[in-house]
């Protein structure tokens, strides 16, 4: 009896000991570990979202402005390339996405300081830290270029420039870190897959706010300012539905089902977008235009943003209709009713389509969407049972829509105070190639 006692404290303390000396084995394992095939793809999306802006934007916003103001449309996307970029590198994702203040990140990659080639960042534990600062840089580019749509054919490049630089810090910044970067808005339990607040909200009031203070284009209301070549505005736009994929579908941070149900809800919404665009148009008018079906199915891609990794493919669709008949109402209806002249709609597009995406998510988030193995767990929505998630959606557009307000008000007229914010009267007629940039199209 004594010796089958021993026997099993022996084999106790065996099993002790290598329960032991597997924990820290297991600990290793466990560890986020940067993945092959969620870096390459993310590689991809990264390529597309920075085809977006350059040359989808440029394409899409240049062929819908007058022939003498192509080359000063497309510089602005250019321009707000290059220059958000290197402000990213230098202080931008540092403060967006590190560091766990409720308001602003921390100073930890400023110059991107530390980012060794193995480095992970917590919020992306699958693909290296580098990758994730790329890809969330083409999201600040974007949503820069978007703001130059609403004030197109009159806004000195200068100023531009200057108001490119502070509103991506004063204003993109810190509500990329609210959303997305352990801020509060985040904390809150706000969904926001892709950019609907961050993005399109930012991009749609910002531009609506900048059109009022610049004020109308010369001619507006009795002068002929029809597109130069809806052609090129065609091809920007299936150049901005192909980079949408990466767009939406890299916002799941890996090659996983999420990221697949993310880009055939955008595709969806896309194409019953510009469905619901053209009928409205064909009844309404007589005919449906290339103008209108393109414009349908950009705020059928804005409006799914927020919402696409968290519902279902026939969400997508009833989305993409909702917002191919709200859009329309806010570009015809609403822009007539208060006399602004938002140059490109960003805000009857991009503001009024991101503000509904962002609500509907409330609604239609799924719970077998939302909830995954392989992302961050997300809430179900009003038709599963959560209505309070369409109020906490409705916290997060309000507070993004009147900090990008009153922000980008100040920083216009701190810029108007440095130098001029509108072209002269001259300028505008010769055209802002030829007085701002001395080019022009043959």
């Amino acid at each position: 009896m004594i010796a089958w006692k021993s026997r099993r404290l022996i084999e106790a303390a065996i099993t002790l000991a290598l329960a032991g000396a597997a924990a820290p084995a297991f600990a290793q394992t466990a560890a986020p570990k940067i993945d092959g095939a969620d870096t390459a793809w993310m590689i991809v999306a990264t390529g597309i979202v920075l085809m977006m802006t350059l040359p989808g934007l440029a394409l899409f916003y240049a062929g819908m402005v007058r022939k003498k103001n192509v080359l000063a449309t497309m510089t602005q996307s250019l321009a707000a390339t290059a220059l958000v970029s290197v402000l990213w590198v230098v202080v931008g994702y540092s403060l967006a996405f590190t560091g766990h203040g409720a308001v602003l990140g921390g100073f930890d990659r400023v110059f991107l300081h530390g980012m060794g080639m193995d480095a992970i960042n917590p919020l992306a534990p699958t693909i290296p830290e580098s990758l994730f600062m790329l890809y969330q840089m083409t999201f600040a580019i974007i949503t820069v270029a978007l703001v130059a749509g609403a004030v197109a054919d009159r806004m000195r490049f200068s100023a531009f420039l200057l108001f490119s630089a502070l509103w991506l810090m004063v204003v993109y910044v810190p509500i990329a870190h609210w959303v997305w970067g352990n801020g509060f808005l985040g904390a809150a339990g706000l969904l926001d897959f892709a950019g609907g607040t961050v993005v399109h909200v930012n991009a749609g009031v910002a531009g609506l706010v900048a059109a009022l203070v610049l004020g109308a284009r010369r001619g507006y209301g009795s002068e002929n300012l029809a597109p130069f070549d809806l052609s090129m505005a065609v091809v920007g736009t299936g150049l901005l539905w192909v980079g949408w994929f990466g767009f939406n579908g890299g916002s799941a941070l890996g090659a996983n089902p999420r990221a697949v149900m993310a880009i055939t809800a955008t595709h969806l919404a896309a194409c019953t977008g510009a469905l619901t665009w053209m009928a409205l148009e064909w009844y309404l008018r007589g005919k449906p235009s290339v103008l209108g079906m393109i414009s349908g199915a950009v705020a059928g891609l804005g409006t799914i943003t927020p919402a696409s990794g968290f519902v279902l493919p026939w969400h997508g669709m009833l989305i993409g209709i909702v917002a191919g008949s709200i859009c329309f109402w806010a570009c015809t209806v609403l822009k007539r009713r208060f006399k602004y002249d938002d140059s490109l709609d960003v805000f009857g597009v991009h503001g009024i389509g991101g503000a509904t995406g962002t609500l509907l998510c409330g609604v239609f988030a799924a719970a077998s969407v939302s909830v995954s193995a392989d992302a961050p767990a997300g809430l179900p929505g009003l038709l599963e049972g959560n209505p309070a998630q369409l109020l906490t959606q409705l916290y997060g557009v309000i507070v993004t829509a009147a900090w990008c307000g009153a922000a980008t008000f100040g920083l216009l007229r701190l810029v108007g105070f440095l130098v001029p914010l509108r072209a002269s009267t001259e300028d505008e007629i010769a055209g802002l190639d030829i007085s701002l940039h001395g080019e022009a199209l043959q």
